[in-house]
């Protein structure tokens, strides 16, 4: 018995690696394939930008004249000479007239209301006279330039006293003809 007992375990034995040898060894999954990223939509190309808007005065107008440059030089009583400080506005004026040659400028003289009227027009005109020659000598073409003598009809200060007077004693530079295209 002891035999067939042996016999039995033997066979079971048998029967279990003969099941286990019949049962194959899985196999390893199929590597899976490597991760496609999703392409991305193209991008469309970006919007026209608009021109810049343009703010303030347009181009070669008295308001960008006005903007620019120095429109007004003012003088000592009496005088009609020009200083430092009026030349350096003037070749600001000259300036703004080179880059607009289609623009004509009226220089206007002014004087305080002391003195006859007779006296005060004929300083107002050596005042503009000695602006537009300025102009012309920095290459503004003569032929763009007109002056005036007001004398002391025009006054920018209605006052009587000697601020408002120092205001009142001046050369203003009018544009009359706008180089706008």
């Amino acid at each position: 018995m002891r035999s067939s007992f042996k016999l039995v375990l033997l066979a079971a034995a048998a029967a279990v690696a003969v099941g286990c040898a019949s049962k194959p060894e899985p196999t390893p999954p199929p590597p899976l394939p490597p991760a496609v990223k999703p392409t991305p939509a193209p991008t469309p190309p970006p919007a026209p930008t608009p021109p810049p808007t343009r703010t303030g005065p347009a181009a070669g107008s008295k308001a960008d004249f006005q903007a620019k440059a120095t429109d007004r030089v003012y003088f000592d009583l009496d005088q009609y000479t020009l200083d430092d400080a009026d030349r350096q506005a003037l070749q600001g004026q000259a300036q703004w007239l080179t880059q607009y040659a289609a623009a004509r400028v009226q220089i206007e003289g002014n004087a305080d209301e002391r003195g006859t009227r007779e006296y005060n027009l004929a300083l107002g005109a050596r005042r503009a006279e000695a602006v537009a020659g300025y102009l012309s000598s920095l290459g503004v073409n003569a032929s763009r330039i007109e002056t005036v003598s007001f004398g002391k009809d025009k006054p920018i200060d209605p006052g009587h006293t000697e601020e408002a007077w120092s205001r009142n004693r001046n050369a203003h530079t009018n544009v009359v003809s706008e180089a706008i295209s």
